[in-house]
């Protein structure tokens, strides 16, 4: 097994999906857990000393903490709408109730500012249609440093149709610079599936020569990668099979800044880009819930 891929459920602990943590991943920052609640389920935590969002993938939930009550709306799943989320600081305890059940990701930063519980309306989701052709995708700027406000935390959501690649060209965020900033960061799929099973899709990291890493996995819904460094892309969407990631990212820098450094070898794709020629599928979603079609 690559230690940088996580198949679903190889990290599951208790009510979690998934568990990533600073010390699992061997760096100083970033975390990811993806909680799972039945019916009318209930789970209370710590923050300790991380700041971290409650980021609905499938269902609606209420989150209590700092003694305010937050209603999230929600989703049936993480292609049919942009959801709302509640940011929730360090050193807080807080209570997430569904009363349909459902899944709920929970990315978080080591940070050291205690800034107040807040909602993040759906609807002030800045939704980015980036690249073009077959690397045009849709990135849900939910809680990047222009977006809003949190210590250390970056986190985003990137849609791929199916055929596409994004995280293309091939970029890093490993060293602290004018033009780039050192961030640790995790990625984790869903794959839409197909009229007759599940999906997949393929994603690629790769290192320097002074700090190698190596990564070229088949990835479907679940799987997490953690990238300490190296270059990191495509995230291949197989034909037919949209494909949905998270990213979590944080990192040292007393900026919070996502700055990042395309690999020299394929930067020029860049100038290739028109606008007109977007991906026409896109975008895949918005603050509005689909109707019907509930394998997307």
């Amino acid at each position: 097994m690559n230690r940088y891929h996580l198949p679903a459920r190889s990290t599951a602990d208790g009510p979690f999906d998934t568990v990533v943590t600073p010390a699992s991943a061997g760096w100083g920052y970033s975390g990811l857990k993806i909680l799972e609640l039945g019916s009318w389920g209930t789970y209370t935590f710590e923050t300790g000393n991380a700041e971290t969002l409650v980021l609905p993938l499938t269902g609606s939930c209420t989150v209590k903490c700092d003694g305010e009550l937050f209603e999230l709306q929600g989703r049936r799943n993480v292609f049919s709408r942009v959801t709302d989320f509640v940011y929730v600081p360090r050193d807080a305890t807080v209570t997430v109730t569904s009363a349909v059940g459902g899944r709920f990701a929970l990315p978080s930063a080591r940070c050291e500012r205690r800034l107040p519980a807040r909602y993040g309306p759906a609807e002030k989701v800045p939704v980015e249609l980036r690249g073009s052709g077959q690397a045009s995708r849709q990135v849900n700027n939910f809680c990047t440093p222009e977006t809003f406000e949190a210590d250390k935390l970056i986190a985003c959501e990137v849609i791929t149709p199916g055929g596409n690649w994004s995280s293309f060209p091939p970029h890093k965020h490993d060293e602290a610079g004018e033009h780039e900033a050192e961030l640790e960061e995790i990625y984790y799929f869903e794959v839409a599936p197909g009229p007759i099973g599940p999906g997949f899709a393929w994603q690629r990291v790769y290192g320097t020569p002074d700090r190698p890493i190596e990564v070229s996995e088949e990835v479907r819904s679940g799987d997490v990668v953690v990238i300490p460094h190296g270059w990191h892309g495509p995230s291949a969407a197989a034909p037919g099979y949209d494909l949905y990631y998270l990213n979590v990212m944080a990192g040292p820098g007393e900026e919070r800044a996502w700055l990042i450094c395309d690999d020299p070898v394929h930067g020029w794709v860049r100038s290739l880009w028109a606008p007109e020629n977007l991906d026409p599928r896109l975008p895949l979603s918005s603050a509005v819930e689909k109707e019907g079609d509930d394998a997307r």
